[in-house]
């Protein structure tokens, strides 16, 4: 077991000196809910592949490891499955829904038909079963935050949350924002937020069904100290926030413009099985990633503005990314990180519970930038206790602090046996790799 004192006096100042970096990133995985609902003795979501017994499932199951194979993983997922089945659909819809569709001396056409409707259910019956997984381990968190359950204290909870997001959120209210970026379908980051008080710029404007608009303007917040006219300050405590896979609270919607809008409903964090936002037909209008929507504009919208604001806010000079549960088994998403490392001044740091199956590895390999990356990797590092008590730095930002700190080191003397050698106490690039 590595030694966490010993680890700390390295790790924490070179995550506090990351941590300022001009353009602030954080990129979570499944890895984060999974870690939270284990605090919290909740059932994790679950996206292993589904079982179906519908015509052609064999062609489905050679698809999705196809799929699975060109994204780098070894077998394929429930994500994999999802994006052939809406391959097949899409063929079967074009055969069946073509010109002369009520020709009943059409075999071929009709056969269509009875595919697409089996197999449009068998999509729907999936996405409900996944959704309701999400749910399930939103309500297992919830009511551990909530002080329902004796085994697992809220205050610990609580603590594992701020000790985590607000190291990156707790930045002076001047410098740009930290923008978020996770992959998951659930709300964690939402609730955290809520929970923590940090306020969310997400691109969706409203309050009784909030729209995602196209336009990057953040509408940021600030006030006029007291005492002070005409000298705004910008507010602390906030953060941007991008959800690349969709989420399971969006719906494709007709507004009131008459056209179809992605719309954010009301649905509560471990929301009931039988609450009136649940789609009845999650197949139409569930929009996560695949996006099963029939309608091609909504199918790359709103997808296509996610990735933008992902690529812009990684690919850009003096950024620091850090990654924290995210298995590197999308390639969407290391295509742009691998442009993001081509900048010599980016750097990211990544935090993983282990290898995900050799693809932190290839991720690597294909980069081959290692000066420009740090590794923390094992179930030590990954562990979110350990990584909130030892490693993350203090998210207090009041200039009381960071005096006392600067007082601190004038007056206390280093000491060689805790701290190394004088050429070993600022960290180095090459040397901030660490696994078990």
């Amino acid at each position: 077991m590595p030694d966490a004192a010993r680890h700390r006096a390295r790790i924490e100042p070179w995550l506090s000196s990351l941590l300022q970096a001009e353009h602030l990133n954080l990129l979570v995985g499944s890895g984060f809910t999974t870690a939270v609902a284990n605090e919290a003795g909740s059932a994790s979501v679950d996206l292993a592949p589904t079982s179906f017994s519908e015509p052609y499932v064999d062609c489905v199951d050679a698809a999705a490891k196809s799929s699975a194979q060109r994204m780098g993983r070894c077998s394929p997922n429930f994500e994999d499955q999802v994006r052939a089945v809406m391959d097949l659909i899409a063929g079967l819809r074009v055969v069946a829904c073509g010109p002369d569709a009520d020709d009943r001396k059409d075999r071929p056409r009709l056969s269509a038909a009875y595919l697409l409707e089996k197999w449009t259910t068998a999509l729907d019956t999936a996405l409900s079963s996944v959704l309701e997984g999400i749910l399930n381990a939103e309500r297992g968190i919830d009511e551990a935050l909530l002080g329902r359950t004796d085994d697992h204290p809220a205050e610990n909870l609580r603590r594992l949350l701020g000790g985590f997001l607000l190291p990156f959120a707790a930045r002076t209210a001047t410098r740009e924002r930290t923008h978020i970026f996770t992959t998951n379908y659930d709300r964690l980051i939402e609730y955290s937020c809520d929970l923590l008080g940090l306020r969310v710029l997400d691109r969706f404007v409203g309050s009784l069904a909030p729209v995602f608009r196209s336009s990057r303007l953040g509408v940021d917040l600030h006030y006029n100290p007291p005492g002070i006219r005409g000298e705004p300050r910008y507010i602390e405590g906030v953060v941007r926030l991008t959800k690349l896979h969709g989420s399971i609270d969006w719906r494709s919607a007709a507004g009131p413009s008459g056209g179809h809008e992605v719309q954010r409903v009301a649905l509560p964090f471990g929301a009931a099985s039988d609450h009136t936002e649940l789609p009845a037909c999650s197949s139409d209008r569930l929009l996560i990633y695949p996006n099963s929507a029939k309608d091609v504009e909504t199918l790359l919208f709103p997808y296509a503005d996610l990735f933008r604001d992902f690529a812009a806010a990684v690919c850009q000079p003096n950024a620091v990314l850090v990654t924290y549960g995210f298995g590197f088994g999308d390639d969407h998403v290391n295509r742009i990180l691998r442009d993001a490392l081509s900048i010599p001044s980016t750097h990211i740091v990544i935090i993983s519970y282990d290898d995900a199956g050799g693809r932190l590895q290839t991720f690597l390999s294909s980069v081959g930038r290692k000066e420009q990356v740090t590794l923390l990797r094992g179930s030590h590092f990954g562990d979110l206790s350990t990584l909130v008590e030892h490693y993350l730095p203090k998210h207090a930002i009041d200039r009381a602090t960071w005096r006392m700190v600067e007082l601190l080191n004038r007056r206390t003397p280093v000491n060689p046996a805790l701290h190394g050698p004088e050429s070993d106490r600022v960290p180095d690039q090459r040397k901030t790799g660490a696994s078990e």
